[in-house]
């Protein structure tokens, strides 16, 4: 009676909730009405439209009907292979038309190797070798996770589309990428040249779990610069070749016009003319169409364009250096950036936190902006608490929350069924938390909270609540574990909205009830401490903890199958029990089915509203970023920073050694303006020169992203890209291999660095011989010089600390060593201090301070001494400088220092009137009196 019922209640309720249903043929010749989901304006039947056709707006292709498909198939056509959708779990839809969708798209390269129906879709012949393809399944089906997995974000969901202009446009290119868990699409187009290295930097930001190319790119014999170093850079990706066809820019547009809300619809004005993107957006949505089985909904789609000149430019190879968001010895390592500032409690913040470390902001308002907030929150305890611990960690993933909101699955399953209802319940969980947030709000002073105050004032976030709350019950929640979560959806409608519904609700009921009975009574009946337990893989099962030897004959009794044992602990089932799990999985199914047709039609009614969501997304990620900021200070002394035309550190340290060491390292300063912008450091191996370089790029970093720094005082200039070539311990091998990274990097330096960069160069020229490395360094230095770029030059290579006496804007720093005398002999041995101080290493003979305390002959040790001296001796001479060039020097510094003073001075009359007399005696001071230059004469 109740699968009657239920039956019968889902015909009625499919017929008042969503005014059209589906016949369909059901088991034993039965009908069941399936639903239709009408969320926005597409309805999910397949229409009977021509094969090659798409509907208005380009927003779904062309579908077949179910019996053209099977007349193809009746004749036997070969080019049916298996959707896409079966290499996950979750598939929306039956296989037919996912093959349908194969048949008609036709998306994959037809130079491909492999089918759709393997693991890896449309690999091209150059990849075709790897074993890097992996399997994907699509995630549409997937509810939202809970705030506690914050790790979600590592797995790879983005999928980017990239196409590069032919003949005299070749260069440009233009980039599409969507996050399967956001329904936010990332435009992108810029002029790149022949290394591509911005592509290759804003891929590695992205960290796609699939790239998809135009099949011209990699005809045989005919491939692209830009496909090899791609494929090159990401061997671990799975590649797609897609028809040139797709990449249509007039179809790109009519998308953005169709699914873009209007929220963001200025994103017309800036990429109309930008055709290369938008030829990139078309083939990227149709393939997300293809792939995931399901629409987006009109107007619901958060598109922007995201240019270049934004944000500084952190090349692949200089995040890896630095350890941004990847430890270099392991990658499962917290030791890294990331891992020092990541104090977030949701997915969407610590997914923000990652893309502002590698991509930093340059516009000192807005992040002054985010230090005002930081500011507040530190001064704020209560406010901090209150966020933190209180309000935000409660929230779940809300972009991918809205993710599976807009899409629109083709077919209706009970998967699909059971991820609505479950992510409508999210939803109300969400929107119950605006209020709260909202009154932590309230009070706050500076800017940015104030418009994030004003933002949740927005209307329709109640509105949505009130329509929800109309339907779900008000005890209706999230909770952790699969047998309350089901019974959170079994029962959040509302009874007396569907009769029907009721009667499966309370048949559900009895059998879950019997099932708790019928194992009392086994439990009665042998005498045992049975229990019932759940899980979602086995449903109701029978669960006792009991030793062994209190079993009849060391056994359970026969009528129990499927046992397994963990330590004292049986778990297993019966014959009658499977039968009743069954019962209760068809219970759930017309219980799912009956709420999937209220919730669509109450999604119906909430859907123009919905888009409020984006701002509260927005909002919650970014506050979630700036709490880790302040929880970062709190258990560090780090500083506001400060913006103006001085790279100024006072005493600043390492952040990651911070954490390892689980002390506070040792710390040092650091200067540079533009009279003084290039700095060449010196010292013995292990000194402490890479740990300084890498230092002082995370602190440029970490102020640009709107974080305190780890230092007693702090001033930066904003950088629009950072550069580093930091000497890896594999650099001391001297090999080919070696000696050619060494040159890619600086040449990719030169070609791209400016006036606004900062650029970290340590062991350059170490691949090759010293006259070699000598002369590289020195070209380079040169080169570099040139540039109002700050530029921190570490060597082992003296000879290069002389240049500044050819160049005044150079300054020399080392790392003090101390000398310690062995107890038990007259050897010496060096101990370390850390500390940087001004002018070249005095340490001009470390390897044969190395040498002697090895097994060396002295006699060749002092051979090596005497010739060392001699050759020392010849090359000061001719670098010594001259008095003109003393004086020259010391005058280019006063004048940097006056032109320092009128930019930045807050100094009352008369306190700069002292300053600039002691600027005067510093150049007298500088300069070599006559008397000294008839001595040095």
């Amino acid at each position: 009676m109740a699968g009657a019922g239920g039956r019968a209640a889902a015909s009625a309720t499919s017929e008042s909730y969503t005014g059209r249903g589906s016949s369909t043929p059901g088991v034993g010749g039965r009908t069941e009405h399936t639903p239709r989901y009408t969320l926005g304006l597409l309805q999910t039947p397949h229409s009977s439209e021509s094969t090659g056709g798409a509907s208005s707006g380009g927003a779904r292709p062309g579908g077949s009907s179910e019996e053209g498909l099977a007349a193809r198939r009746a004749a036997g056509n070969s080019a049916v292979k298996p959707s896409v959708s079966e290499r996950g779990e979750s598939c929306f839809g039956d296989k037919s038309s996912c093959v349908e969708n194969t048949n008609t798209l036709n998306l994959t390269s037809s130079s491909s190797v492999r089918g759709l129906n393997s693991t890896c879709i449309g690999r091209t012949p150059l990849s075709s070798g790897r074993s890097g393809c992996r399997s994907r399944t699509p995630l549409m089906g997937y509810s939202v996770t809970s705030s506690s997995a914050v790790s979600a974000h590592t797995v790879a969901s983005v999928i980017v589309a990239v196409v590069e202009g032919r003949g005299l446009a070749r260069g440009e290119v233009g980039m599409a990428s969507i996050d399967l868990k956001n329904p936010e699409m990332i435009l992108s187009q810029f002029a790149d040249n022949t290394t591509y290295a911005k592509v290759i930097t804003k891929l590695k930001i992205l960290t796609p779990l699939e790239i998809i190319m135009s099949n011209t790119a990699c005809d045989a014999g005919n491939t692209t610069n830009l496909f090899s170093l791609i494929t090159e850079h990401f061997k671990n990706v799975t590649f797609t070749t897609v028809q040139r066809k797709y990449f249509n820019e007039t179809k790109g547009l009519e998308y953005i016009e169709q699914l873009c809300a209007s929220e963001f619809s200025t994103i017309f004005m800036e990429v109309q003319s930008k055709y290369y993107c938008l030829a990139a957006a078309a083939a990227l949505l149709k393939y997300v169409e293809f792939i995931q089985n399901a629409v987006y909904a009109p107007k619901s789609l958060k598109v922007r364009f995201q240019g270049s000149e934004k944000t500084a430019m952190i090349d692949s190879s200089s995040a890896q250096n630095l350890e941004l968001v990847i430890n270099n010895r392991d990658s499962r390592n917290g030791h890294t950036l990331l891992g020092v500032l990541n104090y977030t409690k949701t997915p969407g913040g610590s997914r923000r936190l990652r893309s502002n470390i590698l991509e930093p902001l340059v516009d000192a308002e807005t992040i002054n902006t985010r230090l005002d907030c930081v500011q507040e929150l530190l001064q704020d305890e209560e406010l901090f608490f209150g966020l933190q611990g209180g309000i935000i960690s409660k929230f779940l993933d809300t972009e991918q929350l809205l993710s599976v909101l807009v899409q629109i699955p083709k077919q209706d399953t009970v998967k699909t069924a059971e991820s609505k209802i479950t992510n409508l319940i999210y939803l109300k969980h969400t929107l119950e938390l605006v209020e709260p947030l909202k009154a932590a709000l309230r009070s706050c002073n500076t800017q940015l909270l104030k418009a994030y105050y004003n933002s949740l004032e927005d209307t329709r976030f109640g509105i949505i609540l009130e329509k929800i709350t109309s339907v779900i019950n008000d005890d209706t929640r999230y909770t952790k574990g699969c047998l309350s979560m089901r019974t959170q959806k079994c029962y959040a409608v509302k009874p007396n909205i569907n009769e029907f519904l009721d009667i499966a609700r309370r048949t559900y009921t009895e059998i879950v009830d019997d099932i708790a009975g019928m194992i009392m009574q086994l439990a009665e009946k042998y005498s045992l401490p049975m229990k019932t337990s759940f899980s979602s893989a086995r449903g109701f099962f029978i669960q006792m903890n009991a030793d062994c030897s209190t079993l009849p004959n060391g056994q359970l009794p026969s009528e129990f199958t499927k046992i397994t044992k963990m330590k004292n602990t049986y778990s297993f089932t019966s014959a009658d029990l499977i039968k009743m799990n069954e019962r209760c999985q068809e219970s759930l199914r017309e219980i799912y089915h009956m709420t999937y047709l209220i919730v669509c039609k109450l999604l119906n009614e909430i859907y123009e509203h919905i888009h409020c969501l984006y701002k509260l997304s927005d909002i919650v990620s970014m506050l979630d970023m700036l709490l880790s900021f302040a929880h970062a200070c709190t258990l560090s002394d780090y500083v506001r920073p400060e913006f103006t035309d001085t790279l100024a550190i006072k005493q600043g340290w390492h952040p990651i050694l911070e954490k390892i060491a689980m002390e506070k390292p040792v710390s040092n300063n650091t200067y540079l303006t533009e009279g003084n912008n290039f700095v060449i450091i010196t010292g013995p191996n292990m000194s402490g020169k890479s740990t300084y370089l890498k230092q002082i790029a995370l602190c440029q970093i970490m102020a640009q992203i709107g974080s305190y720094v780890p230092a007693e005082y702090c001033s930066f200039r904003i950088a629009e890209q950072i550069f580093t070539r930091i000497g890896m311990d594999d650099d001391i091998e001297t090999n080919a291999s070696t000696f050619m990274k060494e040159m890619k990097e600086i040449t990719y330096i030169i070609q791209n660095a400016n006036d606004k960069s900062l650029i970290i160069i340590d062991e350059l020229g170490r691949g090759t011989s010293a006259e070699e490395g000598i002369g590289i360094c020195y070209a380079a230095c040169e080169y570099l010089l040139n540039l109002k770029a700050f530029t921190l030059f570490a060597t082992h290579f003296l000879e290069l600390c002389h240049i500044d006496t050819l160049y005044p804007n150079v300054e020399n720093y080392h790392f003090e060593v101390q000398h310690v005398r062995s107890s038990a002999g007259n050897k010496e041995k060096i101990a370390y201090t850390y500390t940087l101080s001004k002018g070249y290493t005095e340490e001009k003979n470390y390897g044969l301070k190395a040498a002697e305390v090895s097994s060396l002959p002295s006699s060749i040790i002092l051979d090596a001494k005497e010739i060392t001296s001699h050759i020392a001796k010849q090359i000061l001479h001719r670098q010594k400088s001259t008095p003109e060039m003393m004086k020259q020097r010391a005058a280019y510094q006063l004048a940097m220092r006056l032109v320092q003073t009128a930019r930045n001075s807050r100094l009352d009359p008369d306190s700069l009137r002292v300053y600039l007399k002691a600027l005067k005696k510093k150049y007298e001071a500088s300069c070599p009196t006559p008397r000294e230059n008839d001595e040095q004469q």
